[in-house]
């Protein structure tokens, strides 16, 4: 056994346990505050888990928006089963069609499925979630249709070239233009090509700025005429009706303060544009002076005005009546 009272040994005592430490341990420990979550610790194996699931998250929402073609806007979907049979029934151009996952097919579901199959028209399954943050709020009935944005020709360079056919003889009817002054719901818009289409016009003419567009409500309210009648933009609509003036076009305003009443319109045979207004303004002033006539609908004194796309189409039939009875004589 060791000796520790030998020369030279150094026996130690054992201290008495402190009570207290006087605060010198608590301060080091201030600014520190609880225990971090394991997730949150850049060390930990739950913390990378937790940033990989991130990732894919991210990665996931990023594939969901390309499949659906990025952000959209309602006005370039036709939702609904009904609009977007009657939209593929007129062959409206189209890029691709959602369909929401484990839709009801009924007869409509089943020919549109059918149109889009032999059109090769992509078909895109979503699910509900996705096709209501899509259509922002529309009633979609798990259906819609995207259709691209309309290319509109020069109003200038379209005019130009439909008259010359006329000048070369290669149009059986002289030309006839409508121009909208005002016009901002798309579904007059559409209403009023419609009515060109139907009584062999030409094109349409819209001003750049503050003007309905050929969006999904125009092309569904046409009933596919767009597809027929070019629906041309101009930069500045008073001086495309000048330049269609000094072609030998003749310019007409619809007014409901016109100096003339449409049953006596006289240049109907002739090159002609007609200019219509918006229902609550009509015709701004300096549109209505450069036309070489201003024409009213005459109607019955109870009603203030007519709708734009109706006045247009009544005056359409009169032009097309016109131009028939002279050309039967």
């Amino acid at each position: 056994m060791a000796d520790n009272n030998r020369p030279g040994a150094i026996r130690k005592k054992k201290r008495a346990p402190l009570k207290g430490t006087g605060g010198h341990g608590r301060r080091s420990l201030e600014g520190k505050g609880p225990t971090p979550k394991a997730e949150d610790r850049p060390y930990h194996k739950a913390y990378k888990t937790k940033k990989a699931a991130a990732r894919n998250q991210q990665r996931g929402a990023q594939s969901r928006q390309q499949r659906l073609g990025g952000k959209r806007t309602s006005e370039e979907l036709v939702t609904g089963r009904n609009a977007v049979l009657e939209a593929l029934r007129t062959d409206i151009p189209a890029k691709h069609i959602y369909v929401m996952a484990n839709i009801e097919q009924d007869d409509r579901v089943k020919e549109i499925l059918a149109t889009v199959a032999h059109r090769d028209i992509p078909a895109l399954e979503i699910t509900r979630s996705e096709i209501d943050r899509l259509t922002e709020g529309a009633v979609h009935q798990g259906l819609a249709l995207q259709i691209p944005p309309y290319k509109y020709p020069d109003a200038g360079d379209l005019t130009s070239t439909i008259l010359e056919k006329w000048h070369a003889g290669e149009m059986a009817q002289p030309p006839l233009f409508v121009a909208l002054d005002g016009i901002t719901d798309p579904r007059n818009l559409g209403a009023i090509i419609r009515s060109v289409s139907a009584f062999s016009g030409h094109a349409v003419i819209v001003p750049e700025r503050r003007a309905a567009g050929v969006t999904a409500s125009a092309w569904k309210t046409s009933a596919g005429a767009v597809s027929r009648v070019p629906v041309a933009k101009a930069t500045n609509l008073n001086r495309t009706i000048g330049q269609l003036k000094d072609q030998g076009v003749f310019v007409v305003g619809l007014d409901g303060d016109g100096d003339v009443e449409l049953p006596d319109l006289e240049l109907a045979t002739e090159p002609l544009c007609v200019v219509v207004g918006s229902e609550g303004k009509g015709l701004s002033r300096l549109t209505a002076e450069k036309c070489d006539q201003v024409v009213s609908i005459p109607i019955d004194s109870a009603m203030e005005s007519l709708n734009a796309s109706l006045a247009a189409g009544i005056a359409l039939y009169e032009v097309s009546r016109l131009r028939r009875s002279v050309g039967g004589d």
